[in-house]
């Protein structure tokens, strides 16, 4: 999925919380949220910084309306978020509530961070189908005719026939001082 897949995918399930998102989704949204929020506070800075006024140190009136539209854009925003988060947490089989554990103090961030990289559930769950099911193109079968792979040769490396192998070397002599310490004769 790419950034504007994402971003029409996730503006078109405005407030859908049911359903799983790829992390791809997620990601892209967060990113494109992130380029958006930066794009709007560099004019806001620079507006606020050239309203101030020395002497009361308040801003001008065009402080005020940059501050509302970027507030009423990030408030504009959350609601689709939090419905990408809660779909992303359903692609891993977790119930949307898990949101809340972003909350906690300094773990929750990162616990979140963690459900948010992992891979969802293969296969269909609880929520529905996968979405990667859906978007992933059809897996060729094999060429009619091709058996199975052949099998691995017996035993690994240093038990088949020929000179013997280091680690057998040094059990062997390992064995053969045990063997002394104990009073038995190799």
């Amino acid at each position: 999925m790419s950034l504007p897949d994402a971003v029409k995918s996730v503006l078109s399930q405005y407030a859908s919380f049911s359903g799983r998102a790829r992390r791809s989704e997620y990601w892209f949204w967060a990113l494109s949220f992130l380029i958006l929020e930066i794009v709007l506070l560099i004019p806001l800075g620079i507006v606020m910084a050239q309203s101030v006024d020395p002497e009361t140190m308040t801003y001008g009136a065009g402080a005020s309306v940059a501050y509302g539209i970027f507030s009423l854009v990030m408030l504009a925003l959350v609601l689709p978020t939090l419905a990408v988060t809660v779909r992303r947490l359903h692609d891993q089989d977790k119930s949307g509530f898990f949101w809340f554990m972003g909350l906690i103090p300094v773990a929750g961030p990162i616990i979140m961070l963690v459900f948010m990289a992992s891979d969802g559930t293969p296969g269909p769950n609880r929520f529905g189908p996968s979405p990667k099911a859906v978007d992933a193109p059809a897996v060729p079968a094999p060429p009619r005719g091709a058996g199975p792979p052949p099998p691995p040769p017996a035993g690994g490396p240093g038990w088949g026939p020929g000179p013997p192998s280091s680690s057998r070397r040094v059990l062997g002599a390992w064995s053969a001082r045990v063997g002394s310490c104990a009073g038995l004769s190799p």
